[in-house]
């Protein structure tokens, strides 16, 4: 996404997903949840882990367990109303498939947000409130609305590409979409 933003100037809406939204606080095993399924969960990694690498994009490819996000999304609608705050997307993917953590929890939030150099009573605060709950379930509706089932999804007008892609894929979208190089 950085790259696209440094040759299309374009500008990025996070709108954020109910992905496995009845994951309990403690997690749950990937082949546990993929149990049953037809997807192979050995070839998703060794296709995950190798977009990743490609595109020089930090990935712990071990990784075994999910978590919850739904207080990492509030927690990252409140960042972005802080200075400095939209870089909490970055920090929250590193701090997931990156170093494992769990996003569950409100300590292991808070830790990230230290990291960030924001406000982190403010942040706590935001999250024992649940102040910004409505703004994740509109755009939990949202991507009902639109038909979304996976993320990440990439929109741009009526057009969308779905999962892990390679850059050549979002740029093709980018300029489908009226995307001008600078």
């Amino acid at each position: 996404m950085e790259r696209l933003q440094a040759a299309y100037g374009i500008e990025f809406r996070y709108t954020l997903f109910p992905l496995h939204p009845k994951t309990p606080e403690e997690g749950r095993a990937l082949e546990e949840l993929f149990a049953g399924r037809l997807a192979d969960l050995d070839a998703s990694r060794r296709r995950l882990t190798s977009l990743m690498e490609e595109e020089g994009l930090p990935y712990d490819k071990e990784r075994t367990m999910t978590y919850n996000s739904r207080l990492a999304q509030e927690l990252a609608k409140w960042a972005e109303t802080q200075p400095g705050g939209k870089g909490i997307h970055d920090a929250l993917y590193r701090a997931f498939f990156v170093e494992g953590l769990n996003i569950a929890l409100m300590d292991n939030l808070l830790g990230v947000v230290r990291q960030m150099g924001l406000p982190a009573e403010e942040a706590r605060e935001a999250l024992l409130s649940r102040r910004y709950r409505d703004a994740v379930d509109l755009d939990w509706r949202r991507c009902r609305e639109l038909g979304i089932t996976a993320v990440p999804t990439f929109l741009v007008g009526n057009k969308a590409v779905v999962g892990a892609q390679p850059y050549e894929a979002l740029e093709k979208l980018a300029v489908e979409g009226g995307a001008r190089m600078r």
